[in-house]
C-alpha cells in the first residue's frame, strides 16, 4: 500500500432533491436523467481530478500537482453548474414523456461544497483513494443547515484564504456549521443561480466582488 500526503481543494458537486426524485419517480427514466446531468458535471469538472462518482454526487480533487491553476477553480465550478442547468432545461424543452421522472426533472438542482486542506492518498484493492479529516469534513458539509433552494457553492474559510478572496468585498455571506469531533466550521455562501461572473474577472475572483450578485 502506497501512502503519500497531498494538499489542495476537495470538491463535492451534489444533486439536490435526488432522494425525493428517485423514491417517487420511475426508476428507469429517473436513473437516465440523473446520469445525463452528472455526465455534464463530470465533463466540466474534468480540469480537476475526478476521484469518485458517489451516487448523486461527483467528488473531485485539486491537489498540489493539479494542472488547473487555483485562480481558475471558481470558473470551473461556475461552468459545471451552468452546464448542469443548460442540460436540464434542454431535457425539459424536448420532453414528450409524461412519466413522473421526466415531468419532475426541473425539481433537481446542484450544490457544491469546497474545502481546502491536507489529505492522504493511498491504494486499496488497486484503486486510488483519499482519506483524512479534510475528506470527512467536505462530506459532512453536504448535510448543512443552510436550507437554501437553488444552486449554491459552500466554500470553507481555508478555500477563500487559499484563493486570496476577501469575503466582505466579494459579498459572500458567512455561515457556520458545527460537527462532532470537527467543531465549528466557518464557511461562505456563493449563490450560483444568480451568478454574474464576467469573462475577464473570473480568473482572479474579481467577478465575485459584486454584492448584488448574492441573493
Amino acid at each position: 500500500m502506497n501512502n503519500r500526503t497531498d494538499h489542495g481543494f476537495l470538491i463535492l458537486a451534489d444533486v439536490s432533491g435526488f432522494t425525493a426524485f428517485v423514491t417517487t419517480t420511475e426508476l428507469e427514466h429517473g436513473s437516465e436523467i440523473i446520469a445525463a446531468l452528472l455526465d455534464e458535471v463530470v465533463e466540466h469538472l474534468s480540469p480537476l481530478e475526478i476521484q469518485e462518482i458517489e451516487g448523486d454526487a461527483v467528488f473531485a480533487l485539486g491537489g498540489e500537482a493539479s494542472p488547473l491553476p487555483k485562480t481558475r477553480l471558481l470558473e470551473v465550478l461556475e461552468d459545471a453548474f451552468a452546464a448542469f442547468k443548460t442540460r436540464q432545461r434542454a431535457m425539459q424543452a424536448v420532453e414528450t414523456c409524461f412519466c413522473g421522472a421526466c415531468q419532475q426533472t426541473g425539481t433537481l438542482d446542484l450544490k457544491m461544497v469546497v474545502h481546502h486542506g491536507p489529505f492522504l492518498r493511498h491504494t486499496v484493492g488497486g484503486r486510488n483513494r483519499v482519506t483524512g479529516t479534510a475528506v470527512i469534513l467536505v462530506h459532512r458539509l453536504l448535510k448543512n443547515g443552510l436550507g437554501r433552494k437553488g444552486g449554491y457553492a459552500l466554500l470553507t474559510e481555508p478555500v477563500l484564504r487559499s484563493l486570496g478572496i476577501d469575503a466582505a468585498e466579494a459579498g459572500l455571506p458567512a455561515h457556520t456549521e458545527h460537527y462532532e469531533h470537527l467543531g465549528d466550521v466557518r464557511c461562505f455562501v456563493r449563490d450560483l443561480t444568480h451568478s454574474t461572473l464576467s469573462p475577464l474577472g473570473r480568473g482572479q475572483g474579481e467577478g465575485l466582488r459584486h454584492p448584488q450578485a448574492i441573493a
